[in-house]
């Protein structure tokens, strides 16, 4: 249940939220909200694939 759950946010994350390593940003420049999307994206990528 909890990983299917994941899997869907994960596909509403790809559509809606921006890809930062297609708009080759610098992780060392981005601020505090891009950072915060970044954790966010990378946090459900990892609970869908476990």
């Amino acid at each position: 249940m909890k990983k299917n759950f994941f899997k869907l946010l994960a596909k509403v994350n790809k559509a809606i939220l921006p890809s930062f390593t297609k708009q080759r940003l610098d992780l060392s420049k981005a601020s505090k909200f891009q950072m915060a999307i970044f954790g966010w994206k990378l946090y459900v990528t990892k609970n869908s694939l476990d």
